[in-house]
């Protein structure tokens, strides 16, 4: 009688654990990366109450076609509120993806809209590239700052992605 045995090879066996520790970092990384942006949205929505944001954000709000009229409706600090509460909300919308799928996919297309905004920052904003070093692609700490929300933006473009394929369901 002859048995016969299976050897598996060593890169067979590291594709195998490989696999495996794949398909836990995304399990870990889906909420990471949805709950990575609540925090962002929550803590940053939360200093808008601030006078140290509010000033913060004036360069941008101030410099922007889009946002500019805002100051003389509703002050620095009524606007930097109003952000806030916005941007507040919105990542509570997203937090509430495992019970409202729906809800969580309006607040993060609303996230999509918002980094737009902020990203339309770069080319409004005097100063976010350097001008020594040639302008453009050279960025400020001002650009750095602001280029930082492509990944943000990303973000919310597969949150609201995920939440309505969780609508689906």
């Amino acid at each position: 009688m002859t048995t016969l045995t299976t050897t598996t090879s060593p890169a067979a066996r590291i594709d195998q654990a490989l696999v495996a520790l794949g398909a836990r970092a995304e399990a870990i990384g889906v909420h990471a990366l949805r709950y990575g942006l609540v925090l962002i949205l929550l803590w940053i929505g939360g200093m808008k109450f601030t006078a140290y944001e509010a000033e913060g954000i004036r360069p941008f709000v101030e410099n922007s076609p889009f946002f500019s009229w805002t100051y003389p409706v509703f002050g620095v600090r009524g606007m930097s509120a109003i952000l806030g509460v916005t941007e507040i909300l919105v990542g509570l919308m997203i937090a509430a993806r495992p019970w409202f799928p729906r809800l969580s996919a309006v607040g993060s297309l609303l996230a999509v809209g918002m980094f737009l905004g902020t990203l339309s920052f770069l080319v409004t904003t005097p100063g976010t590239f350097v001008k020594d070093l040639g302008g453009f692609p050279a960025i400020s700490v001002l650009g750095q700052f602001l280029i930082k929300d492509v990944a943000l933006l990303a973000a919310s473009i597969w949150s609201f992605g995920e939440a309505v394929r969780a609508i689906r369901r």
